[in-house]
């Protein structure tokens, strides 16, 4: 297969499925990734997404599911196609480069999903904790979920930046506000990653709303975007031309 051209991806967003675009990436084109993939949430048994209360999400729309994707795989394929995706993201960065990659531990049936069988395997250095506030717990079986995690997949070459070992691995970053995706990633939280690195190119494969763009482009670093969905392509063009115009 014929490998993109810098060119075609450098501070670009690419519409498309992202595991065929990053099949066309070369290898060691970027110096980190910083992603936040769907969840699954719609195949869930205790958050209220199938009987339609939602929680937090229901009045940002992800009851429906985002555009182009119902978020409700079997779980076995949702795991699989997360594994195709993260030995494609590791496959681009440099022994000196990491992944890190967001995502939501959950309770399934009663028991915690801790999601060990997506990270089995992969080089997981640290999680860093994403304390964030608010929320809707409709199940009276465990305390109220207030964070996230960010799992540092590192290369044996990566370090920080410089004073990017002083940060804690507890971030409380307030959750994105008038953003018009349905589970937007925060620009800070993209942003404090970027900036204790030393990476200059930052790829994110589900690029949703732009956030991790905008990180790069305040730290003055580049980008390489992947998005499925046209409408939040549109979505995070706008939002990085808004800035553009400014600074």
């Amino acid at each position: 297969m014929k490998k993109l051209d810098p060119k075609d991806y450098l501070n670009k967003i690419m519409e498309g499925d992202c595991l065929e675009i990053m099949r066309q990436l070369p290898s060691r084109c970027v110096d980190i990734v910083v992603t936040s993939p769907p969840y699954n949430l719609k195949n869930s048994s205790g958050n209220g997404m199938k009987d339609g209360r939602g929680g937090k999400w229901k009045n940002a729309g992800l009851i429906a599911g985002y555009e182009n994707h119902g978020d409700a795989m079997p779980h076995k394929d949702y795991v699989k196609w997360q594994r195709a995706c993260i030995k494609e993201m590791l496959r681009l960065v440099p022994e000196k480069g990491a992944v890190f990659y967001n995502h939501k531990w959950r309770v399934q049936n009663g028991l915690l999903q801790d999601r060990a069988d997506i990270m089995r395997g992969f080089p997981v250095r640290q999680i860093i904790i994403w304390k964030r506030k608010g929320g809707f717990n409709f199940n009276r079986g465990y305390f109220l979920p207030t964070y996230e995690v960010i799992y540092m997949l590192a290369k044996k070459d990566f370090c920080l930046a410089r004073g990017g070992n002083s940060i804690g691995d507890v971030w409380e970053i307030q959750q994105e506000r008038n953003n018009a995706h349905p589970a937007p990633f925060p620009v800070e939280l993209a942003r404090r990653i970027v900036e204790a690195t030393h990476a200059e190119t930052i790829l994110d494969p589900f690029m949703g709303s732009g956030s991790t763009a905008i990180a790069a482009k305040l730290e003055k670093r580049n980008y390489v975007g992947i998005e499925k969905s046209r409408k939040y392509c549109q979505q995070a063009e706008s939002r990085i031309k808004s800035l553009e115009l400014r600074t």
